[in-house]
């Protein structure tokens, strides 16, 4: 099979591949999940086709990084609700905010430049699972919480050339290319 214009496929060994290149990527410390089975925390990506909706970026700690993405600078008030009750589940909310949400202003650089995947987003349907992005990498590719992370030269390089997509494969599925 071939991909579309703009999509990457990520393979559940851990590897992101555009545009005939590799790249070393994280996953969910679960690993990769049915769509069918994912559900708030559990720790896994969802296969399926995730399109790039927004790029969010720290303006403080670099240029804004060029895409064909809506691009959108993080704030200090920046958060997104995790919480399956609340009426702004999986959404961009910002402080004061009382229910159980994630801070995309983080001291650390994960969110430096995070794109926000198509996951349960339209319609929302609580539990289904929340704040699934494609952002930075720790050093080591430690697991992530269900998202997809590269090296910033990496996510850079994807973003640049015209992503607009994952494709997240289910292990052993070979009707895609491997590199």
């Amino acid at each position: 099979m071939t991909t579309l214009p703009g999509e990457a496929i990520v393979h559940a060994d851990g590897r992101l591949v555009f545009q005939g290149r590799s790249f070393r990527c994280a996953l969910g410390r679960a690993g990769v999940v049915e769509a069918a089975r994912k559900h708030e925390g559990d720790g896994g990506t969802p296969t399926g086709l995730l399109p790039l909706r927004r790029l969010y970026f720290r303006a403080d700690r670099g240029p804004i990084p060029p895409c064909a993405l809506a691009r959108v600078p993080i704030g200090p008030d920046d958060l997104w609700c995790d919480d399956p009750a609340h009426r702004d589940y999986n959404r961009l909310v910002r402080r004061p905010f009382d229910a159980r949400h994630e801070v995309l202003w983080r001291d650390d650089a994960l969110y430096d430049i995070v794109a926000e995947l198509g996951w349960n987003d339209a319609p929302v349907l609580p539990g289904r699972g929340s704040a699934i992005f494609l952002h930075l990498a720790r050093a080591d590719y430690a697991p992530t919480e269900g998202c997809v992370a590269l090296t910033r030269p990496d996510l850079l390089a994807v973003l640049t050339t015209g992503l607009t997509a994952l494709r997240v494969l289910p292990a052993g599925n070979t009707n895609y290319p491997s590199d």
